[in-house]
């Protein structure tokens, strides 16, 4: 019986990139990020002025997640959330969600919001049992497929005193 290993997660650094870049093109072929978002992403995740944040899973040394927020005044944006085809159903993308949201709170988010492509089911429920509830649609958002985005808002907090916060999350292709 094979040992099963845990993914650590931690921050993401400029030399994650190549190895992130490469299971980036190797989940999403047709809508992959290029290095230089990477990078740009990574140009906000430090120092005072932060506005993002971005971990890796890895095991070894093998890069098998990544996911990463931006925030913008009270609201905070899932940018993008990945797990490795032979780590899916292990509870990393939940994990890295979770990490998502501790940043999300950091940042002193009021709202969550994302954006998953409409066929992808899995990521979908995984959202939900975070408690992310759909809002609308951007159609033709992933191109070149021109494959429509449900938009998913998870709410946090609430002016009225309930007790209940509201966070957002946006832009995030998943597969978990």
């Amino acid at each position: 019986m094979t040992e099963t290993v845990i993914p650590v997660l931690r921050e993401m650094r400029w030399w994650d990139i190549e190895p992130v870049h490469e299971l980036e093109k190797a989940l999403f072929p047709e809508d992959a990020w290029s290095r230089g978002m990477f990078w740009s992403e990574l140009a906000h995740s430090r120092g005072p002025e932060a506005t993002r944040r971005y971990v890796v899973a890895e095991t070894g040394d093998r890069v098998v997640g990544y996911a990463g927020l931006a925030s913008s005044g009270d609201l905070a944006d899932v940018q993008t959330i990945a797990v490795a085809p032979d780590h899916w159903g292990t509870g990393l993308g939940g994990r890295l969600l979770t990490e998502l949201l501790r940043a999300a709170t950091a940042f002193e988010c009021a709202e969550v919001l994302l954006e998953c492509r409409v066929d992808n089911v899995r990521a979908q429920k995984l959202y939900e049992r975070f408690g992310f509830q759909p809002i609308g649609f951007r159609r033709g958002y992933y191109q070149p497929g021109n494959v429509d985005a449900l938009v998913m808002r998870l709410t946090t907090a609430s002016d009225s005193g309930s007790g209940t916060e509201s966070t957002s999350v946006q832009g995030t292709g998943i597969n978990d």
